[in-house]
């Protein structure tokens, strides 16, 4: 009499269903209030990368396009992508602004439009970190960077404040299950496992953002109005609950303001990679 074997398996997340609700919540608030203050990080990694004039660069999950405007300036051929077109729409408006020449496509990072070897400089700063399908981003980006070119990144660590923060957004409202945390971006062990057996030359350097506001209390007004996923997780709770995030992320600010005169001066710890293909 044959047997049947019953295996036990984790379905996989309907990455669909997750993108769907993701581009919801970085489409909501304006993003650009918030995107604009971290300027720096995309000026600093296309200086980390050497960027040269006349090269090809594709900016993956551009958000407002700091690192594309940031390239733009030194000449390079950029293509700014996201799946989220209000993003784009934002960058393009800052691109007008200043002149720059900038080509925008809406594109999903799991699935770039692009042929193999396309780009010369492969970039993303704390964009493709929000990946639900890590490993196929991961691939993309390989995939579509030269061989001899450079992929660029920009991602917050878990120790950092960013990563603090999102932890403790999650104890309030749970993220979809089986996804791996973004954070995992931020640690050199998931960059060596994603980059290393795959590449010349991989170089990590910690870095720090710092959040300069009017007050602990001028920073949380602006991030649960304007930032997507701090305002979504407002929105989904009680009022009580909503008390009581907010006192816990003042509490997170505490720990990390350096400030003290009143105003907050929050250094948020990321990752700098710099890979050669």
């Amino acid at each position: 009499m044959m047997q049947t074997l019953s295996t036990t398996e984790t379905p996989l997340p309907d990455y669909t269903a997750i993108k769907a609700k993701q581009r919801a919540t970085w489409g909501a608030g304006d993003y650009s209030r918030v995107g604009v203050t971290l300027q720096i990080t995309g000026e600093e990694l296309c200086e980390a990368l050497d960027v040269r004039a006349g090269q090809r660069l594709l900016d993956v999950a551009g958000g407002n396009g700091n690192v594309s405007l940031a390239a733009a300036r030194r000449f390079c051929k950029v293509v700014s992508t996201d799946y989220v077109e209000a993003l784009l729409q934002q960058s393009q408006l800052r691109a007008q602004a200043e002149g720059l020449v900038v080509d925008y496509q809406q594109a999903d990072a799991e699935a770039l439009p692009f042929d193999d070897a396309s780009f010369d400089y492969v970039v993303s700063t704390f964009g493709v970190m929000f990946t639900p399908d890590q490993q196929r981003a991961a691939d993309e980006l390989l995939r579509v960077c030269r061989p001899g070119g450079r992929i660029g990144l920009a991602n917050w660590t878990p120790e950092g404040f960013i990563g603090q923060l999102f932890k403790l957004i999650g104890r309030y409202v749970a993220p979809p299950a089986g996804l791996d945390s973004p954070a995992r971006w931020g640690t050199e062990a998931f960059v060596q496992q994603q980059f290393g057996q795959r590449v010349r030359q991989l170089h990590v350097s910690r870095c720090r953002f710092h959040f300069r506001y009017q007050s602990p209390q001028h920073w949380l007004d602006v991030f649960s109005r304007y930032y997507g996923p701090t305002l979504k997780a407002f929105e989904a709770l009680a009022p009580e609950l909503r008390d009581s995030l907010r006192e816990d992320i003042l509490t997170l600010i505490a720990h990390f303001n350096t400030a003290e005169d009143g105003s907050m001066v929050v250094p948020s710890e990321y990752l700098q990679i710099v890979i050669d293909r």
